[in-house]
């Protein structure tokens, strides 16, 4: 089926984001005579892309597309301009880059918030000496031997593909690669391949964590990343919505692809993943106290907003590197190692932003999800997540 001429000019634009960026395309599965098109074509200049995106922009309204793909178009050419202006060296406030990159306005946290996190998870580690002390005491006993990683997230990986493909059915031949790398900003990344296979890397210089382990399993693959990007791939690109075949950073899709993402093992296992990722583990022939670390996660959930604030510091507020580092430590309880690991994050000129899309989409789709009347709607609803081409507008619009 051919694309529609306003699509395809949206995809050409898309991927020369990626002469200016590499790593801007996180995922294209559309004619590859295309991609190769744009590789072979002259540098694009950022100006000339803002310009485009602009055109493009003015032109989607009397495109004749359904108003669905017409918003989604929409939001995506407002967040491409963004991105090409500040390749051009245009000077972009943070909230407002923010806001037209991923369609929604930030705010600093309330600290009061992350105090009564702090009163939750020491009741949770009750001990004596400090907080910050029984935490990193805590993590190290939750550490995964490096020489058991790869047979605990096979198994998390086996465990939840079953649960997902009984709930949300996928492809016969889709599968799951994964690998272990280094010298990366991130904990795990989803590497989209198309044709229901996804290649799944997880950076070895963090240490991996028992309790974490199911959730970033969940978040990458089942019914993570890789099940939303199988669903749409069987779906709308097989329905001929050719501007899902490509994923780009920085845009209202990553908003929503994380939100999904972390809240993907809450959806599908629920309250009791604890004691569910317990007897895993102890197949394993590991110990994990699975309704502690249940406890501990719930109690931290309200530490959310930290590293968006972390953010507003350093681009926003105009906070120093050692300040920033200083504010991560204090309310995450994490070592200065990790808290640098997450400032060089929040530095790259790629990702500084990102770190709104895990804010900001788990409380947008968290906060749809949890208004579901019922289970089964609950159910329906985190299906839509994966299989429509929402935007956090249309999610709020719903809500």
């Amino acid at each position: 089926m051919e694309a529609h001429p306003l699509v395809t000019e949206y995809l050409r634009l898309g991927l020369a984001f990626d002469r200016l960026e590499e790593g801007f395309v996180d995922a294209y599965t559309g004619d590859p005579a295309l991609r190769r098109a744009v590789q072979n074509a002259p540098a694009p200049q950022p100006r000339e892309l803002a310009r485009r995106a602009a055109d493009l922009r003015a032109a989607v309204p009397d495109a004749g597309l359904s108003p669905q793909r017409a918003e989604f178009l929409d939001v995506h050419l407002r967040a491409l301009q963004c991105s090409a202006r500040k390749f051009a060296g245009d000077e972009i406030g943070f909230v407002e880059e923010v806001w037209a990159y991923f369609d929604v306005d930030i705010a600093p946290g309330d600290v009061a918030d992350y105090r009564d996190a702090h009163r939750q998870m020491d009741e949770v580690l009750a001990g004596d000496g400090l907080l910050a002390e029984r935490m990193a005491a805590h993590r190290k006993a939750d550490e995964i031997p490096p020489e058991r990683l790869s047979v605990c997230v096979e198994a998390f990986s086996s465990a939840l593909r079953e649960l997902v493909r009984a709930r949300y059915p996928l492809p016969d031949h889709e599968h799951v690669t994964y690998e272990v790398v280094g010298d990366k900003p991130w904990s795990g990344f989803n590497y989209y391949l198309g044709n229901y296979h996804s290649r799944v890397a997880i950076n070895s210089d963090l240490k991996q964590h028992m309790a974490h382990l199911p959730q970033l399993i969940a978040h990458e693959s089942y019914p993570g990343h890789h099940t939303e990007h199988c669903r749409k791939e069987a779906g709308l690109v097989a329905d001929g919505q050719a501007e899902q075949t490509l994923f780009l950073v920085n845009t209202p899709q990553c908003l929503m692809a994380e939100g999904l993402a972390d809240l993907a093992l809450r959806s599908v296992v629920g309250p009791g993943w604890g004691k569910w990722a317990q007897e895993i583990y102890a197949d394993l022939g590991l110990r994990f106290d699975g309704e502690r670390a249940e406890r501990l996660s719930n109690a931290s959930a309200k530490l959310l907003g930290v590293r968006q604030d972390a953010a507003l510091l350093l681009h926003d507020r105009g906070r120093t590197h050692d300040e920033v580092a200083e504010f991560l430590q204090t309310w995450t309880l994490v070592t200065p190692d990790r808290a640098r690991q997450s400032l060089r994050f929040l530095s790259s000129p790629l990702w500084r932003a990102y770190i709104s899309t895990y804010v900001e989409g788990y409380r947008l789709l968290g906060g749809w999800l949890d208004r579901a009347v019922d289970a089964d709607d609950r159910v329906d609803r985190f299906r839509r997540l994966l299989d429509e081409p929402l935007t956090p507008g249309a999610v709020r619009a719903a809500a």
